[in-house]
Parts: C-alpha cells; structure tokens; sequence
C-alpha cells in the first residue's frame, strides 16, 4: 500500500496543489481514479471516510486519517513534510496564500461553472486577474523575493506558500498560455519562482505526468471551453 490515496479527478486544477507537494516531499501515492472517487462522493455522509462534498480527498494511512477541502489537506501536508515557516505570522500568511489561490480558482471558473463567461464578464475580470497575480508578487517582494531568486515568505527554502504559488500561476499558464503575458508583466517574479520550481526533477517528472495522462486540460467541461474561448 502507499502511504497517500488521493480521491480528484483526471485534471490538474484543485489536484495540482496536493499533488505538488506529495511530489515536492518524495512521497508515495495512488490515485483513486474516477470511479472510485464518485462513489466516494456520492457515499451518505455517514458512509463517507470524512464528510464531504465534494473531491479532492486525502488519505494518509500511515495515520489513518482522511482529509478533505484543497486548503485543509494543503496544511496538513505543510506541516507534516515540515514545508511550514515556522513562525505564527509567516504560518498564518501561508495560510492566507492557500486561500487566495482556491478563490482564484473560483472566480475563474465562475464557481464551478455556475455561469459561463461572456465577453463583457472576461474583460471585467481580466483586471480583477491582474490584481491576483499583484497581490501574489508584492507578497512575495516583500519577503524578498526577485526574479533571480528567494521565496515567497522569505524561507530558506521552498516551502508551502512556494509550491502554492508555483502551482496556480505556473498551471494556469501552461494550460491556458495567452495568460503567461499577463503574469509577466504583473507579477515577474512569482512567474520566475514558477518557473524555477517547476524545472525540479520532482515538479518536472509531475508535469511530464500531468500532461501524458490529462493532456492541454485545466479544469475541465463547459467553463474550460468558455475559458479558451475567450483567450482564442
């Protein structure tokens, strides 16, 4: 058995992040697969292995624990690979950079694709985009990072807030390209860190793996072809 058992689906999104830092950590884990992961879904809430509504889901069984919510398995993982600052504020601003990327993930998905974007409603967003990606790398200047090196906290190394931010730039623009323009030119160095961490053999031999098993996909369905759409 490995150690993980991680319940997404076939896309990078949501899954990325856990998938980075088991990666990033060198630990053991198995996907679940589609199948398995609906059922689990659909499971009564006393049946399920931890309440939930919806993937992505964690087991560790080395602790016998089940986890689910993108933001609460990402901490556990922080803090079980020793991937966490250390300190109350720097912990606590990782924690604030969880919860920016997951509603960055919201809003560009229009919360799970409740609507599908329009041309009026993309250009609306596009500066509300921009300012994400501000928000990402003024937080990162700020704990001295630069385009040629340092970490988004100021950590002396990679750490959670790091792989966070690798992960949502660095997937969101290599799936959907058209939007590596616009994180270079509002937030250079998070687009440098990105890169950096991404070329690591273990984040490397991940997306090598991402995109032989899911292809060009983000996130997938109607409101990922909305999104192209409006990049096209």
């Amino acid at each position: 058995m490995t150690d993980y058992t991680l319940y997404y689906w076939p896309l990078p999104f949501r899954g990325a992040f856990i998938r980075a830092v088991l990666a990033h950590a060198g630990a053991d884990w198995t996907e679940a697969g589609v199948d398995e992961t609906a059922r689990v879904k659909d499971l009564s809430v006393d049946a399920q292995p931890v309440p939930a509504m919806a993937p992505p889901v964690l087991t560790d069984h080395g602790a016998d624990a089940t986890l689910a919510q993108m933001g609460a398995i990402l901490l556990y993982l922080g803090d079980r690979f020793g991937l966490m600052p250390g300190d109350a504020v720097r912990d606590a601003l990782t924690a604030k950079l969880v919860a920016d990327a997951n509603d960055v993930l919201d809003e560009i998905t229009r919360y799970g694709g409740r609507m599908m974007w329009d041309r009026a409603d993309w250009e609306a967003f596009r500066p509300r985009l921009a300012r994400w990606m501000a928000i990402f790398e003024e937080t990162g200047q700020r704990h001295g990072l630069t385009e040629e090196g340092g970490t988004m906290l100021g950590t002396d190394a990679p750490g959670l807030a790091d792989l966070v931010a690798c992960v949502l730039w660095g997937t969101m623009t290599d799936k959907l390209p058209a939007l590596r323009p616009m994180l270079d030119a509002h937030a250079p160095a998070v687009a440098a860190l990105s890169d950096r961490l991404g070329e690591t053999p273990a984040l490397a031999e991940l997306r090598a793996a991402t995109e032989a098993d899911y292809g060009d996909l983000y996130c997938g369905g109607q409101i990922e072809r909305s999104i192209r759409a409006m990049l096209a």
